[in-house]
C-alpha cells in the first residue's frame, strides 16, 4: 500500500494579539484576537473576555487550531444563527490563520441590525482585530549553519541578501558562522550557490528541519 507523501504547506499565526472596535446604530463591538495552541487555551481566553466585558450581551468566538487547521469553531452566542461566530471565522480563514481565538463583544446599543447588519458589524470588526494584531508566516524549511574565513564573509552575506535570508544568529570568533533557515525545497540550490561563492570553502552543516518564522525581507 502507497502512502501519500505529506505536504508542509505554509501558514500564519497571530505573533502578537490585535484589537478592534466597530460601532453602529450605537451597538459596540469589540474584537480581540490572541494565539492559541490548544482548545483549552482558546477556552481559557474566551473565559477571560467574557469576565472582562461581564455587562455585554453577546461574546462570539471563533477559533482554528493546528497546522492544517484540523479544528475550526465559532459561537453565535445567541445572536441569529450564522451571522456572528461564521463571519469571524470566515475573516480568519480568509486570512489564513492558525493556532489562534478571536472573540468579538457587543454591547447592544437598542436598535435590532437585523441578520445583514450583524453580519457586516460582526466581519468589520474581525478585520479590525486582525489588521491590529501582528501575524506571521511559519514555513517549513532546513536549518544550516554556514561556516566560513573572514575573506568570505562579503560573499556570502551579499547572496543570503540577494535572496532575502535573513540570519538568526551570528558568532565571529576565529572563523564567522551564520545560522540560517531556508524553504526545504531550496536547500540544494543554496548550498551550491554558497560552495560556488566561497570555491568550497564554506563549511555547510544542516542542523535540522522544520517549522520556522519566515523572516525574509
Amino acid at each position: 500500500m502507497m502512502h501519500q507523501k505529506e505536504i508542509f504547506l505554509p501558514y500564519k499565526i497571530i505573533e502578537e494579539p490585535g484589537e478592534g472596535e466597530y460601532e453602529e446604530k450605537k451597538s459596540r463591538f469589540i474584537a480581540k484576537i490572541v494565539p492559541a495552541a490548544s482548545e483549552e487555551e482558546a477556552a481559557a481566553f474566551i473565559d477571560l473576555v467574557k469576565k472582562k466585558y461581564y455587562d455585554a450581551r453577546h461574546h462570539c468566538p471563533a477559533l482554528i487550531i493546528g497546522r492544517n487547521r484540523e479544528v475550526t469553531r465559532c459561537s453565535d452566542d445567541g445572536e441569529p444563527g450564522g451571522t456572528a461566530g461564521k463571519p469571524i471565522l470566515e475573516v480568519m480563514l480568509g486570512a489564513e490563520i492558525t493556532n489562534a481565538v478571536m472573540v468579538v463583544t457587543r454591547y447592544f446599543g437598542g436598535t435590532l441590525l437585523g441578520t445583514g447588519g450583524l453580519v457586516r458589524a460582526y466581519t468589520q470588526a474581525a478585520k479590525a482585530a486582525l489588521a491590529d494584531a501582528k501575524t506571521a508566516t511559519m514555513r517549513y524549511g532546513t536549518r544550516i549553519t554556514v561556516g566560513a574565513d573572514y575573506s568570505d564573509v562579503g560573499r556570502i552575506q551579499h547572496l543570503l541578501g540577494s535572496r532575502g535570508i535573513v540570519p538568526s544568529a551570528s558568532r565571529y570568533t576565529d572563523k564567522v558562522e551564520f545560522d540560517i533557515c531556508i524553504p526545504a525545497e531550496q536547500e540544494k540550490e543554496i548550498e551550491k550557490d554558497l560552495t560556488q561563492a566561497t570555491a568550497a570553502r564554506a563549511g555547510i552543516n544542516v542542523t535540522g528541519r522544520g517549522y520556522y518564522k519566515d523572516k525574509s525581507v
